[in-house]
């Protein structure tokens, strides 16, 4: 009877010991199915843009895009592709923008590929279901010359055009007004940029929404009080907002652009801003 009650002791604990075994052997694939569902979850914000939204190659200038990510909970990754001296068809086509104007006044693009950058974010790898696309161009759009200039028309017909490849991807497009400089008819500092009506008709055709950054960054000059300004850029407030000209930030200049841009987020009700801290 005691060698029958040890057996039977003995096969209790080996079916404990096998099915605490095989508990953490099921647990193990969960885990890592967890893992990855968390990864996939995160959400990314694309950014296409010039200058004033890069990220920086020295202390100055600063683009308001490089300060965009510290406002975010840790499931948002901003990836910044905005890039210094872009317009929206020199960003897309890059070397492919020729110096020669069509018939309508356009520059001509040929070959019709796009540049890496855009490429990437188009792959399977780049832009996914539920990730963010903001665009901000119409600062060097105004350029008479080729290969930077960009008709009202057809700078349209490119935001458009971003927004549907975003859309087809289960992403959500963002468009923003160009970022104003530093103007001042005397103590008041005024709108200086073009292509907002062209922003805001595409955004109200393509159904996505519009930040009037242009509107809201002077008003913000305003609320600082950065006019009058005598031209001097390196002084005072003015200095510590702006590099030494009246369109580049510092880098406390981008920190308070980039807040700007989160509160919009906020007061339009852009699904996005659930995810700001």
């Amino acid at each position: 009877m005691r060698k029958r009650a040890l057996t039977l002791a003995a096969l209790v604990v080996l079916s404990m010991t096998t099915m605490v075994g095989g508990a953490t052997a099921k647990q193990q694939p969960c885990a890592a199915a967890a893992t990855s569902q968390a990864r996939a979850a995160t959400v990314k914000v694309w950014l296409a843009g010039d200058s004033t939204m890069s990220n920086p190659r020295s202390s100055c200038p600063v683009g308001w895009g490089s300060q965009f990510d510290a406002l975010f909970t840790d499931p948002v990754t901003v990836v910044n592709n905005a890039v210094a001296g872009r317009s929206i068809q020199t960003w897309l086509y890059e070397s492919n923008v020729t110096k020669t104007k069509d018939s309508a006044g356009e520059c001509v693009v040929s070959p019709k590929t796009f540049a890496p950058r855009w490429r990437d974010m188009l792959a399977p790898t780049g832009m996914r279901p539920g990730d963010y696309l903001m665009i901000q161009f119409g600062i060097n759009d105004g350029d008479r010359n080729c290969p930077r200039h960009v008709g009202p028309a057809r700078y349209r017909e490119l935001l458009t055009m971003m927004a549907k490849a975003a859309k087809d991807r289960g992403v959500h497009p963002i468009f923003l007004t160009p970022v104003a400089a530093i103007t001042c008819n005397g103590a008041t500092a005024v709108g200086n940029r073009g292509f907002l009506k062209e922003t805001t008709d595409a955004g109200q055709a393509s159904e996505v929404p519009v930040i009037d950054l242009h509107k809201l960054s002077y008003t913000l000059y305003n609320t600082l009080k950065l006019c009058p300004n005598n031209g001097d850029y390196t002084k005072g407030a003015v200095g510590a907002f702006f590099c030494n000209d009246h369109t580049h930030f510092e880098a406390a200049g981008a920190r308070q652009i980039a807040g700007v841009v989160a509160k919009a987020l906020r007061t339009q009700g852009i699904p996005l801003a659930n995810l700001l801290k």
